[in-house]
């Protein structure tokens, strides 16, 4: 086993976990998924911070606010209608729907309250507006090449695509 520390231009790859305010798993990455130390991957600053300098197998912990995380609520997401007005597949805490905003662009709504014939959708994050954990434990180590450092992902990976 390779004792390499995490530092600026290695090759990082890690399982995750992302805990609510509660404790309980918002999300979870089991299979192991890579950044490039140091080179702007988009990681959670607050995560890298905690990863620097850390061996295979070492796991960390890192809180992250709203602010380096998943952003404030945004109220303008929030939509409260008659019940009756949405479709009896979606009447139910925990639904999702997918709905168009004025430019056109699809969002995924939550239905997150019904009560007094009315319900509730919120096309915010689940985490937007808290502090939510990460757990993440170092699962490999390399050295990163030049290419590497300038998408910050690991070539075998390639960056995330984006929708």
């Amino acid at each position: 086993m390779s004792n390499e520390s995490i530092g600026h231009g290695k090759v990082v790859y890690i399982t995750y976990s992302v805990l609510g305010e509660e404790g309980q798993v918002m999300g979870q990455q089991d299979m192991p998924t890579g950044y490039v130390h140091g080179a702007g991957s988009g990681l959670f600053e607050a995560v890298e911070r905690a990863l620097e300098g850390r061996q295979v197998g070492d796991q960390v912990s890192a809180d992250v606010t709203p602010e380096e995380g998943f952003g404030q609520s945004d109220p303008n997401l929030v939509i409260v209608d008659e019940i009756d007005n949405t479709p009896p597949t979606i009447r139910y805490v925990g639904a999702e729907a997918e709905l168009q905003n004025d430019a056109g662009d699809m969002l995924t709504f939550r239905v997150v309250n019904i009560a007094d014939g009315k319900i509730t959708l919120d096309g915010n994050h689940p985490l937007a507006g808290r502090t939510a954990t990460v757990v993440a434990t170092v699962v490999s180590i390399r050295n990163a090449t030049q290419e590497e450092m300038s998408t910050g992902f690991p070539a075998e990976q390639g960056p995330p695509t984006r929708h």
